[in-house]
């Protein structure tokens, strides 16, 4: 039977991220997870925000063209509100790419990562695969998604308010468009959220998402009523992809970890509660959580544990859990009118701008880490600068 330092349940983002940096201290690291391809369920629209271009040094091949423009429709789709940026605010990623990008950053670290298999559950500190033999692991990272089962395994808290989301991915003709972000407030299609258009004049990325018990005809057919007459919409221009999942949305949990094992990404509920993005809290997260860990399994001091606290990061988005209730509360056509109304005014266009281009995400996930400076996702040659 293997024996690990760290099993990595999931191979997104967070999981490859905490991965690479676990490996980088030079503890054995076990990545799994059951999709035979990382470009296969992809559950993200891939939208990294102005904050995380900053902070971190994405790969540029892997971004396309930046986005600065905003208009918020109301159900009635007439007069949006236009916002504008003097700054590249979303860059929309090549998440395949991206996660192929960050298996290698792994595997170049010395993480052993295992595609195809699939986790069936953990206990004292014993790792069951559904087609694989089990491994025994000091430590258990869950990097499995919104519905975690590692959270479950290992006693920690679970995400337990959801939006559901769906969206439609294809290529567009170059030059037909001028990139945008267009966001429509209209319950009949997504209570609770949004239906977008993004197009960075490459790609349009076409969605919805709302709540699950409001959404009576159906996630799909609401997707597909909406794309139909999406503003900002270009035509194909190639193949057209799915996506969908569950997206967390009532913030950090707060026990997010146990002398077995703690959780990251979405698995921690690590997703603003407001706007919904996810992209930014994962890469912060794993920082903290790979430091934590790392100096758990070095020391076996379970008083390093309480560094990484939910709690604590949790208090520090009241504000936006109390948005989140107001905004799931739009359940009808008027209300969305009067709320879209209400934002163009003086002050509502200057919430609207500080919730869409501001830098308050997501707060940074450790002490001194604001100014560290940018952090590589893959070049193995820059500076690890925030851990």
């Amino acid at each position: 039977m293997q024996t690990v330092d760290v099993l990595v349940v999931g191979a997104g983002l967070a999981g490859l991220r905490t991965a690479r940096l676990l490996a980088r201290r030079e503890l054995n690291v076990m990545v799994v997870d059951r999709r035979r391809s990382l470009s296969a369920g992809i559950r993200t629209t891939g939208i990294f925000v102005r904050r995380t271009l900053d902070d971190f040094d994405l790969p540029e091949h892997l971004l396309g063209p930046g986005v600065r423009d905003v208009l918020l429709y109301p159900p009635s789709r007439r007069a949006p509100i236009r916002l504008t940026s003097d700054r590249d605010e979303y860059r929309v990623a090549d998440m395949a790419a991206v996660y192929e990008h960050a298996h290698r950053a792994a595997e170049s670290a010395g993480a052993r990562v295992l595609l195809g298999v699939r986790y069936a559950g953990a206990s004292k500190g014993l790792a069951r695969f559904a087609d694989a033999e089990p491994v025994t692991a000091r430590f258990i990272v869950g990097a499995d998604g919104a519905r975690s089962r590692v959270a479950r395994d290992l006693g920690l808290d679970v995400n337990r308010r959801f939006l559901v989301g769906a969206e439609i991915v294809h290529p567009i003709a170059p030059g037909t468009t001028t990139p945008a972000f267009h966001c429509v407030l209209d319950p009949r299609v997504a209570p609770g959220y949004l239906g977008w258009v993004i197009d960075d004049g490459r790609h349009a990325h076409v969605g919805v998402a709302g709540y699950p018990d409001a959404m009576r005809a159906g996630i799909r057919h609401l997707l597909d009523d909406f794309a139909a007459d999406a503003p900002g919409r270009a035509a194909p221009a190639g193949p057209v992809e799915r996506r969908g999942g569950p997206i967390p949305v009532g913030g950090v949990l707060r026990r997010l970890v146990c002398p077995e094992g703690l959780l990251v990404g979405d698995a921690a509920g690590a997703v603003s509660p407001l706007t919904a993005g996810g992209l930014d809290p994962c890469l912060r997260m794993s920082e903290l959580a790979a430091s934590v860990a790392a100096g758990y399994l070095r020391t076996g001091d379970q008083r390093m544990l309480s560094q990484y606290d939910g709690g604590a990061l949790r208090a520090r988005f009241r504000g936006r859990l109390l948005l989140r209730r107001v905004f799931a509360g739009i359940r009808s056509p008027a209300m969305a009118e009067a709320a879209v109304r209400a934002l163009r005014g003086r002050a509502g266009r200057a919430l609207a701008a500080r919730i869409l281009f501001g830098d308050g995400s997501f707060p940074a996930a450790g002490p001194g880490r604001a100014n560290a400076g940018k952090v590589g996702l893959g070049d193995e040659a820059r500076r690890e600068g925030l851990v």
